[in-house]
């Protein structure tokens, strides 16, 4: 008799306050996060010094992450290619912070997406 695998556990997160969750995902706690700093001192906080600077300087520092991100896959150096794309997950969370954009939005629309042909997908847009 062949023996049953043991399904795996799914893996288990600690939101800020200790509790763990297998519902939420670590771009959705780091985006509440980010939003929680809106307001907060610039002088203690990275996050609130870019909100206190604007949308056109988070987005600039989005579009220099995606650029060193770039680079290092160019390169092929996985660790920094991780660092970058974390760095630059982090920038672009902020702007949708700083835009109010709400991460369940775009799994949304990435999960409308999902099955769809990336060559229809876009001709679903030029109408």
């Amino acid at each position: 008799m062949a023996k049953k695998k043991k399904a795996k556990k799914a893996p288990k997160s600690k939101r800020n306050d200790g509790v763990a969750s297998v519902d939420e995902h670590v771009l959705d706690r780091l985006y509440v996060v980010i939003d929680s700093r809106k307001g907060a001192d610039p002088e203690t906080s990275y996050t609130a010094r870019l909100f206190s600077r604007g949308r056109q300087q988070i987005a600039k520092k989005l579009g220099e992450e995606a650029v060193e991100a770039l680079i290092e896959g160019i390169r092929g150096d996985k660790p920094k290619l991780i660092g970058e794309s974390a760095d630059m997950l982090y920038h672009l969370l902020t702007l949708w912070a700083a835009t109010g954009v709400k991460p369940a939005a775009v799994w949304t629309e990435l999960a409308r997406r999902e099955g769809l042909s990336g060559i229809a997908e876009k001709a679903s847009r030029k109408k």
